[in-house]
């Protein structure tokens, strides 16, 4: 249509050549344009070496002592002995078989992982659908549900230990009061109930960090999706379903990701708790580092952590792949 009205105003001159005339000039003026652009971008991107130092200190302080410690369990390095020995693949065959019943304290990492990780995504999806609807006090409700997780893990540790104490602690007291003596259960010492115990602490602590990142992803949806949804009759559920959770995606993903990182490297939450016990029934792989670095077994620990290491590497990756495997890129 612009090359129509452009060949009418020239008159005589064909229509044809005017067109690539024009062509060329527009051509000519996008790519001033894009160099302009470049030349803007490029003014503002500082140069490379101001993130050296950066760079630097990560890798000393964290990517260099992790090539160091893999290398290490290749070896016989402990506590007992000046002297360090190349053993080969003896540190990671004695963790596959089955001596210091290593499977079960991957079982139980992997286990953990997968339940904290479902439990605090969807109670925290479940909290900011309704905290972000009209609710009376709802900032409360908020800080209230987000406090636990500010709290340092050693006090969350000791509080629950006495909650959870089997003879005189809070909760077993409070049953008892009511009349449900029959669930006044030993929480943390029962080989039953420790594990599930420590976990619930954990989805009771962590939930909240989840629900307030899910909060903002929720309000940065555009209200005007539901004010369409709510002129064509749509129930909550369908708001919910058609619009909150595709929205969400990208957000549910990333607390996904911190879940499942957090619950691979657990370690605090259950020293605090159990330390392992009853009967390593809640032992976790970092628990074992610690207690073959308190061995003074190093290399022992080295080749666990090397092992979750890859464990990390590979869960990560197909991760990854499954929750971006509808974006598309532009």
């Amino acid at each position: 249509m612009v090359a129509w009205k452009t060949g009418q105003k020239l008159g005589k001159i064909d229509n044809s050549k005017a067109y690539g005339r024009l062509c060329a000039v527009e051509y000519d003026n996008n790519a001033a344009a894009e160099r302009r652009i470049f030349k803007l971008k490029k003014s503002k991107i500082y140069p490379w070496y101001f993130a050296l130092g950066s760079v630097l200190i990560y890798t000393v302080l964290s990517v260099l002592p992790g090539i160091i410690g893999i290398g290490y369990s290749f070896t016989d390095w402990s506590a007992y002995s000046k002297e360090i020995h190349f053993v080969g693949w003896k540190n990671f065959i004695n963790v596959f078989s089955g001596t210091e019943d290593y499977f079960r304290y991957i079982l139980n990492t992997l286990l953990f992982t997968l339940i904290t990780t479902l439990a605090k995504t969807g109670l925290g999806l479940l909290f900011a659908v309704l905290l972000t609807d009209k609710v009376k006090c709802q900032n409360l409700h908020r800080g209230i549900l987000y406090m636990p997780s500010v709290l340092p893990i050693l006090v969350t540790g000791l509080t629950f230990t006495s909650i959870l104490h089997p003879k005189n602690g809070f909760l077993n007291e409070f049953l008892r009061g009511i009349g449900l003596k029959g669930l006044a259960k030993q929480w943390l010492v029962d080989k039953k109930l420790a594990f599930g115990s420590v976990m619930a602490v954990d989805i009771w602590r962590g939930t909240g960090y989840i629900m307030t990142m899910l909060i903002a992803g929720i309000a940065a949806i555009p209200k005007v999706y539901y004010e369409a949804a709510a002129i064509d009759g749509a129930n909550g559920w369908q708001r919910f379903r058609y619009i909150t959770l595709p929205m969400l995606r990208q957000t549910i993903a990333v607390t996904i990701v911190l879940n499942v990182l957090y619950g691979l490297k657990v370690f605090d939450i259950i020293y605090a708790l159990t330390n392992g016990g009853p009967g390593h029934r809640t032992e976790v792989m970092y628990t074992a580092v610690f207690k073959m670095f308190s061995k003074g077994l190093y290399a022992a620990g080295t080749s666990i952590s090397s092992v979750m290491f890859v464990f990390m590497v590979i869960i990560g990756f197909f991760m990854v792949k499954i929750l971006t495997k509808d974006e598309v890129v532009e």
